[in-house]
């Protein structure tokens, strides 16, 4: 028997190292993903009209810092908006009259949710809506608007084109 294992010992650790690393892929995943939640997060609700780029485990952010993430999207069937579940870090007190706001990290970075803190005492609670949101910004939107209005400056006149000359 012993034998055995030293001709296999090589293959048998080699084996043990794709399975601790598989073990973990599987663990960054469940983390990354919003899977394994926080013990103790406080799940409040924002609702958005547009939440492109967004998906379940996106970070919650305030003041660049990470404090919580997305952990469900539904969409409203009376208003069309996108209610979002987000779970944050019970150490952080966010006050209840704080605004949300879909944003990137700049033209080709990731999106996230960034908070920005009201002027309230009072803390979000488990259950509580943040009302006041800011959906995506549709940057492929903005630049077509761009493009086709750059060239209104020189457009005809309401005429038909070129002026009668007498």
């Amino acid at each position: 028997m012993t034998s055995l294992f030293r001709k296999n010992a090589g293959e048998a650790v080699i084996g043990l190292l794709v399975v601790l690393l598989a073990a973990w892929f599987l663990y960054f995943a469940w983390e990354r993903t919003g899977g394994g939640q926080r013990a103790g997060a406080i799940h409040v609700t924002a609702m958005f009209p547009n939440t492109s780029g967004v998906t379940v485990g996106t970070d919650v952010r305030v003041a660049g810092l990470k404090v919580g993430s997305v952990t469900g999207q539904t969409l409203d069937p009376q208003s069309f908006q996108v209610v979002v579940t987000l779970a944050i870090d019970p150490k952080v007190k966010v006050p209840v009259d704080s605004s949300a706001a879909i944003t990137s990290e700049g033209l080709l970075g990731s999106t996230f949710i960034a908070l920005l803190p009201g002027g309230e005492t009072a803390p979000l609670k488990d259950g509580d809506t943040i009302t006041d949101t800011q959906g995506a910004m549709d940057l492929m939107g903005l630049v077509g608007q761009f493009i086709n209005k750059s060239g209104d400056a020189g457009a005809k006149p309401e005429g038909g084109g070129a002026a009668a000359t007498q």
